[in-house]
């Protein structure tokens, strides 16, 4: 394969090709809530699980051992599953499980009705080889607050596909993250 075709290989996968993979003999997503309303031209919306407070600080420093994680409390969603937010930073778990092979990699994105509520994510890459239920950085900003239910979409992941496999793929703290034998590798709801 020359250079040239090895370049036009890589590029973002349509809906059509992550419906292929998730078809397939592993999928790149399980436990999702619905797979039609999930299923983006560019991408896959994640829905949440859980909403947890930070109750202490966190640590990074130059190297793992010296990480250290804010201890989390979850939020309860009231009777009909709903939760008020006052603005601030909450930590968002979400139902799906990303099982990523070591030729795709992934970039979280808000929802864009998520922005227009005045609620924006922090997030960070999904490398090649990730395996896990991730969380990522719900920041409300909006100064009256925001409302939000279990299973909404707030996060659009759009998928890559690289131009070679890589050599090694994800191995670090986080892999795996939030996998129990209950939650990971069958959709919940199809």
């Amino acid at each position: 394969m020359s250079e040239l075709d090895a370049l036009q290989r890589g590029g973002t996968l349509s809906r059509e090709s992550l419906l292929a993979r998730l078809a397939g003999p592993r999928p790149m997503l399980s436990g999702y809530v619905a797979l039609d309303d999930q299923l983006q031209p560019n991408g896959f919306d994640l829905s949440l699980a859980e909403v947890s407070r930070f109750a202490s600080a966190g640590a990074i420093g130059r190297v793992n051992a010296d990480r250290s994680l804010p201890e989390m409390i979850a939020l309860p969603f009231d009777d009909t599953g709903w939760l008020n937010l006052a603005p601030g930073a909450y930590q968002i778990l979400f139902n799906e499980t990303v099982d990523l092979p070591d030729d795709v990699m992934a970039l979280g994105r808000p929802r864009s009705s998520l922005c227009r509520c005045g609620v924006t994510l922090g997030t960070a890459v999904w490398d090649a080889g990730y395996h896990g239920r991730s969380t990522a950085l719900l920041l409300v900003e909006n100064p009256v607050g925001f409302r939000v239910q279990r299973d909404a979409r707030l996060m659009q992941l759009v998928f890559f596909s690289l131009t070679a496999a890589t050599a090694r793929g994800y191995n670090g703290a986080y892999q795996h993250e939030n996998l129990t034998p209950d939650v990971g590798d069958q959709s919940r709801r199809a």
